[in-house]
């Protein structure tokens, strides 16, 4: 069983936070998921996963930064979005269950930049930025790698991605992938997967993983 979704606002130097709680019944642990640079909480694979996850014992709380909150267009810098996800943690970890950090893209950067001196129990990278478009020489693998050192990692990308696919991230450090995807998680019409299919391989994917940690129920 399910509950409604709540939401909280959290205070932070950097303005007001918000966290939209989705919780189930005898939750094992709480999913922490980031939004991207470019848009909120109602990216379609956080939104599959607040609905998919709670089922299966897990809290999934999508957090909004300060930045989004207010209104503005434009993220701004790398050191004050880890600033506004360190003000925003106690209350993640308030119920007192172990604390997966989460996000997509620039969600998902933060959440490996801060994983180990936040005491996560675990990272899930959804559509890594790995580089700019374009721009491969700029990698941002670094924090992928060093996250994955100090906690469990799972990553998912999508096969088209313009940001990074697969086979660009290196040996040992290769997130799943999810076939015909872009950036967005986004199918194409001509694909042979639908997008009903690429979300319901995300939340099976998500949950197997937590489960295998002991942290959601099996199937």
């Amino acid at each position: 069983m399910t509950r409604a979704a709540r939401t909280e606002t959290v205070p932070t130097g950097l303005g007001d936070a918000r966290i939209t709680w989705h919780r189930g019944e005898g939750d094992r642990c709480v999913l922490a998921l980031g939004h991207g640079a470019g848009g909120g909480i109602e990216a379609r694979d956080l939104a599959a996963l607040a609905a998919g996850l709670p089922g299966r014992q897990v809290a999934v709380a999508l957090v909004e930064q300060p930045w989004r909150v207010a209104g503005k267009k434009l993220a701004p810098a790398p050191k004050r979005l880890d600033e506004g996800w360190r003000a925003i943690w106690p209350r993640l970890a308030a119920p007192g269950l172990p604390v997966v950090s989460g996000g997509r893209s620039a969600g998902a950067r933060v959440a490996c930049r801060t994983a180990a001196e936040l005491g996560a129990r675990a990272v899930l990278a959804l559509a890594f930025p790995l580089h700019p478009p374009g721009r491969p020489g700029n990698s941002r693998v670094e924090e992928l790698t060093a996250a994955a050192a100090a906690v469990p990692l799972l990553g998912l990308q999508g096969g088209a991605d313009s940001f990074g696919t697969p086979d660009e991230f290196p040996a040992g450090h290769r997130p799943v992938e999810v076939p015909y995807a872009d950036h967005g998680f986004a199918v194409p019409k001509r694909a042979p997967v639908t997008q009903d299919d690429t979300l319901a391989l995300i939340v099976g994917t998500v949950a197997s993983w937590l489960a295998d940690m002991g942290l959601a129920a099996k199937e």
